[in-house]
C-alpha cells in the first residue's frame, strides 16, 4: 500500500478496504509528507498491527519501489500521480512488457470538470455557487486529487461575465494558505509559463480564461445556437495543456463551449469525455428549474458522462467523505493508459462491477433553499472555503465522533448555521 501524501484519511481507509473486502493484510509505505504522522497512525491503527494485519513504514520512492517488488507482496495498491504508476509498473518507460507482474490497483486523479447549467441566477445565488468553486480548488490549499479545476460555461450565457467575477472575488477572499504540497511553486511557475495572460489572484491563485474547447473537427459537429459561430470557436481553441495536466495547485482554468441548454450540455458532455485527462470526478452546478426544464436529457447527460463520482449541486469530495460509496475511476482504464487509476476503495457494502457514484446536493443553502421551493435544510457547508466556522464545526463533529452524545448536537447545529 503506497499511501497520497495530501489526505490523512485516504492510508487508513485504503488499509481498511483491502482488508475487508479482499481479505488482504498490508504493509503500508507512508509518503514522505506524512512521515511525522507514523506514531499517530500506528497509535491508531495499534490493533490491526498487533493482530499481524498491518506494518507502517517510511522510506522515499526506493522503498516503494522495493516494495512493490518484492516476491512476498501479492497486490499493489497506489494512491497518487500516473507519473509515480508507471515508474512502477514500467520502471519508468512505457513498454509491452511492464516490469511489475503483479495486480495493482490505484486511484490517481485527474482533471476534474465543474460544469455550469445556463440558468436565471439572482446575485445570492451568484456569490454562493462562486463560493463553491472556490471550494472546489482551493479546499486543502488546492491539493486534491479531485479539485475541480476546469469551469465549463456556455459562451452564450447572459450571467457569464457576472458569474465569472464572482469566481475571481471568492478566489480572492478564500484565506491564504502556504503552498506546503512538494512541487507546487514549480507548477505554478509552468502554468503561468504557459498562459502568459492569466490572472494572478491574490493568495498566489491563478485563473486562466480560454474562449472555446472544442476542435476544428468537433465544432463543425456540434449544435451551434445564439448566434456562436463555429469558426470563432475554432480561432479560440484552448492550448491541450489545461485540459491535460493536473497542476495539483491553486490555478482555475474556465472554457467557453457554444449552445444553451441541452445544446450546451451535450457539447460540454461530449468534450469532457473526449478531451480531459482522468475519470475521477465531475462536477455540475445547476438551477433546480433549469435541470427540470432538461428532464430525462439531463439525466441521460449524467449517464454519458464517464466519470467515477458525478456531484450535482455538490463537490465530488462529498463522495470521497462519504466512505460507504465506491470510489475510484471510472471503469476500462488499462495499465498502459491508466488515466484515473483501475479500481475502487472505500466501497462499504462491498457492490460488485461499481461505475459510478452520483452524489446530489441543494442548489442554495438552507434557509434561501425553503424560500425557493427545495426541501433542504444544509446551511453553508462547513468546508466551504468561505465558511467563518469551519473549524470550530470540524472540531465539534471531531469531538462527537470519538465521544458520541445527544447533548453535543446542539452546539455542533449552532456551529454549523454561523458558516
Amino acid at each position: 500500500m503506497l499511501g497520497a501524501g495530501n489526505i490523512s484519511s485516504i492510508a487508513p481507509l485504503d488499509v481498511l478496504y483491502e482488508l475487508v473486502a479482499h481479505n488482504r493484510v498490508s504493509i503500508l509505505k507512508l509518503n514522505a509528507t506524512f512521515d511525522g504522522l507514523l506514531p499517530v497512525y500506528r497509535a491508531a491503527l495499534a490493533p490491526l498491527i498487533d493482530d499481524g494485519l498491518l506494518r507502517i513504514v517510511t522510506g522515499g520512492a526506493d522503498v516503494g519501489g522495493y516494495l512493490a517488488q518484492h516476491s512476498g507482496i501479492g497486490h499493489v495498491h497506489i494512491t497518487g500521480s500516473a507519473t509515480t504508476h508507471d515508474a512502477i509498473v514500467f520502471a519508468g518507460a512505457k513498454t509491452d512488457a511492464p516490469r511489475l507482474t503483479k495486480p495493482i490497483t490505484s486511484e490517481l486523479g485527474g482533471v476534474s470538470p465543474i460544469l455550469v447549467l445556463p440558468g436565471r441566477w439572482s446575485a445570492r445565488d451568484l456569490r454562493y455557487q462562486a463560493e463553491h468553486v472556490a471550494t472546489m480548488r482551493l479546499h486543502n490549499g488546492g491539493y486534491n486529487c479531485i479539485a475541480g479545476q476546469v469551469l465549463v460555461l456556455s459562451a452564450a450565457w447572459p450571467q457569464k461575465n457576472a458569474f465569472l467575477d464572482a469566481v475571481e472575488a471568492a478566489l480572492a477572499f478564500a484565506p491564504a494558505r502556504p503552498a506546503w504540497y512538494p512541487g507546487s511553486d514549480e507548477r505554478m511557475l509552468a502554468a503561468r509559463t504557459v498562459y502568459p495572460a492569466a490572472r494572478s489572484i491574490p493568495g498566489g491563485r491563478l485563473l486562466v480564461a480560454a474562449k472555446s474547447a472544442v476542435p476544428a473537427e468537433a465544432s463543425r459537429e456540434a449544435p451551434q445556437t445564439d448566434g456562436v459561430d463555429s469558426a470563432e470557436a475554432r480561432a479560440s481553441a484552448v492550448p491541450e495543456d489545461m485540459l491535460r495536466t493536473e497542476y495539483f495547485a491553486p490555478v482555475l482554468s474556465v472554457v467557453e463551449l457554444p449552445g444553451t441548454g441541452q445544446a450546451f450540455l451535450d457539447t460540454a458532455v461530449e468534450t469532457v469525455n473526449r478531451d480531459f485527462l482522468g475519470t475521477l470526478g465531475a462536477n455540475i452546478l445547476g438551477s433546480p428549474s433549469s435541470i427540470r426544464r432538461l428532464g430525462a436529457g439531463f439525466e441521460q447527460a449524467v449517464a454519458r458522462l464517464h466519470y467515477g463520482t458525478i456531484a450535482i449541486n455538490a463537490w465530488t469530495g462529498v463522495g470521497f467523505l462519504s466512505a460507504a460509496a465506491p470510489w475510484g475511476a471510472f471503469p476500462g482504464h488499462t495499465l498502459s493508459d491508466v488515466q484515473s487509476g483501475i479500481g475502487v476503495v472505500h466501497n462499504a457494502l462491498l457492490l460488485d462491477d461499481v461505475e459510478r457514484t452520483v452524489v446530489w446536493g441543494p442548489f442554495r443553502p438552507f434557509p434561501h433553499s425553503i424560500v425557493h421551493g427545495e426541501w433542504a435544510l444544509l446551511p453553508k457547508p462547513p468546508w466551504f472555503v468561505s465558511a467563518r466556522s469551519g473549524a470550530s464545526t470540524a472540531r465539534l463533529l471531531t469531538e462527537f465522533a470519538a465521544r458520541p452524545s445527544m447533548r453535543r448536537l446542539p452546539g455542533i447545529l449552532a456551529a454549523a448555521f454561523r458558516a
